[in-house]
């Protein structure tokens, strides 16, 4: 299947490592100019070394800027004023009991996994519909439905992001854009790696048997009984983004190895 990606520029926000970094790989793979996106410079052009190192002729360049701020965002859209393809996958997690969540950590939360997208998307989306042509994603999460317990203040941000991706789809009724959600499940990740390392020197057992009792005890409930790669994840995500994928739109889909067992 031809994606029909060639020539399309496209922005992955947090694009420096893990599911950003395989979309970033994925889209270029498959002839679009991709921009990726850190906090830090060094991190972006070592990420943007690493797609042209997985795919040589790949066209990928790289915007350092803190996205979880207005200033960071307005600075990425003066530098890259129009893109096809905006992929909102900019996030952070962490697991803290709720009483012990301030205000400053779910504004912080709500500014870097919600409003980073509402901001990239205002800036982006009027140019798309003047195109008649775009796609806009957002990296929500399996815990937008499944609100863990650990990190509410995560999921409620996730469930914020769908919200967001119908309530923008609505708006582009008869058009040639599109806009939705990918929910992906556990994923291996830099963020997850390590905390996957961490518990397993804590405990005194290897990072293989952390594993097998997060999906034991923790998401019992998943068909796949393992972390997804975020190539996993980002195979579906490119497909999204294609233009075969035109019909597809206000759809929350599931990339969760079978987490959530609610059938729609």
């Amino acid at each position: 299947m031809k994606l029909e990606l060639e020539g399309k520029r496209a922005l992955v926000s947090g694009s420096t490592a893990g599911i950003g970094w395989a979309i970033a790989a994925g889209l270029a793979a498959e002839g679009a100019e991709v921009v990726l996106n850190g906090r830090t410079e060094a991190r972006v052009q070592a990420a943007v070394a690493q797609v042209r190192a997985r795919h040589p002729g790949a066209r990928a360049r790289g915007i350092a800027a803190d996205l979880g701020t207005a200033e960071g965002c307005a600075r990425v859209v003066r530098e890259l004023p129009e893109v096809d393809v905006l992929v909102n996958n900019l996030g952070i997690f962490a697991a803290v009991p709720f009483q012990d969540i301030d205000d400053a950590d779910w504004m912080r939360f709500f500014e870097v996994n919600v409003l980073s997208g509402v901001r990239l998307a205002r800036a982006y989306l009027p140019g798309m519909k003047a195109r008649n042509w775009g796609r806009i994603l957002f990296i929500s999460s399996e815990s937008a439905l499944q609100i863990p317990v650990e990190m509410i203040h995560y999921g409620t941000t996730k469930t914020a992001q769908l919200a967001v991706s119908r309530g923008l789809a609505e708006t582009t009724r008869g058009t040639g854009v599109t806009v939705n959600a990918v929910l992906p499940g556990p994923t291996r990740s830099e963020g997850v790696e390590g905390f996957v390392e961490g518990l397993a020197a804590q405990q005194g057992v290897s990072a293989a048997q952390v594993e097998r009792d997060f999906f034991s005890t923790a998401r019992p409930s998943s068909l796949l009984q393992r972390f997804a790669t975020a190539d996993e994840v980002a195979a579906l995500v490119v497909f999204v983004a294609s233009g075969p994928a035109s019909a597809v739109n206000g759809a929350a889909l599931r990339v969760d190895g079978g987490v959530v067992r609610a059938i729609v």
